[in-house]
């Protein structure tokens, strides 16, 4: 329970910390290691082709596959009347089943007072599948404005690596502020303020009933990220992505770290949208042979994609046999 606790801290903006105490199997792993001499060039090679673009991108393919095909089902079946997946991204009804975000759910009742049946039977239903397949796969793998700011990200690391732009970091913690703050704001003013301002949502209701103004506001956001903070609305505002976070605390499907075979190189801390929880790959600070990755992790699979030993994988408690 105790590291559950820890991953939903680190995840709530404090800077995540050395282990306190290190199992004997890890040490062991450790000092051999440090025994061990490394072909440093090598290791300088595969970090310069990471950062090139130049390595394994089959869990990226997969997940922009099922990204595109799950919100193209939510436009088809507007388009062609199916009614099998109706509504948007935020509240919808996918063949029969009520499904509603959350965090969307709560500027609802703060706002107006009420819990609808409808809104909670969605919310719970949105709960349990999340809580089973990972919170926050939900960022990576299906929403829309995410794949956008991706491609921004990917051009704002380059316009950095050509010292064009500066990256201008903030607090992680600023996200749980906003997270409240937004809340407050429905219930002050019996309005969710969030719901307007949403890029998901804007962006999941353009795609289905076509393009508003409020994709000025969320150009304005991508122009943001590219030019001053990378990812910036992902990393320090969406209380949606926290909330999936604390959904998936417990979830089954995780990137777990494995210390035997890592060199440490860093790469997949590069590619990573939420570095943070890649701690354990550095040297010393893994506090077992295998670390499960934390519940901010987004499960994109950039990770796995590039690092090179296999020492970030995919796995599925009490289902994942170990190599």
């Amino acid at each position: 329970m105790k590291k559950y606790l820890e991953s939903l801290i680190v995840m709530l903006g404090r800077e995540p910390t050395k282990p306190e105490s290190i199992s004997a199997e890890a040490q062991a792993i450790y000092a051999q290691q440090q025994g061990q001499k490394k072909d440093v060039a090598h290791l300088k090679q595969e970090y310069q082709a990471v950062l090139a673009g130049q390595h394994s991108k089959r869990w990226r393919n997969r997940r922009w596959a099922v990204l595109i095909a799950t919100n193209l089902l939510f436009t088809l079946s507007f388009w062609i009347d199916l009614q099998l997946f109706e509504g948007s991204l935020i509240a919808s009804r996918v063949l029969g089943f009520h499904m509603a975000d959350p965090y969307s759910a709560l500027q609802v009742v703060l706002a107006f007072g009420e819990l609808f049946i409808n809104l909670a039977i969605g919310t719970v239903t949105v709960i349990l599948f999340w809580a089973i397949l990972g919170g926050r796969g939900f960022c990576a793998w299906v929403c829309p404005y995410h794949l956008l700011a991706e491609w921004g990200e990917k051009l704002h690391v380059q316009l950095v690596a050509k010292k064009w732009v500066t990256d201008h970091p903030f607090h992680r913690g600023i996200r749980t502020w906003f997270f409240i703050l937004l809340a407050l704001l429905a219930w002050l003013f019996s309005y969710g303020i969030f719901m307007t301002i949403n890029p998901v949502g804007i962006v999941s209701r353009a795609l289905i009933y076509g393009p508003s103004l409020g994709l000025i506001w969320v150009g304005g956001l991508l122009l943001l990220e590219i030019f001053y903070s990378r990812r910036a609305w992902c990393r320090y505002v969406c209380p949606m992505g926290l909330t999936y976070g604390m959904i998936g605390t417990f979830s089954p499907v995780q990137v777990t770290y494995h210390l035997k075979d890592c060199q440490h190189e860093g790469a997949c801390r590069t590619v990573c949208e939420v570095p943070h929880v890649l701690e354990c790959v550095k040297k010393s600070r893994a506090k077992d042979v295998r670390v499960d990755i934390g519940t901010d992790c987004t499960l994109c699979g950039a990770c796995v994609d590039v690092c090179p030993t296999d020492s970030l994988r995919f796995e599925v408690k009490g289902v994942t046999k170990e190599k």
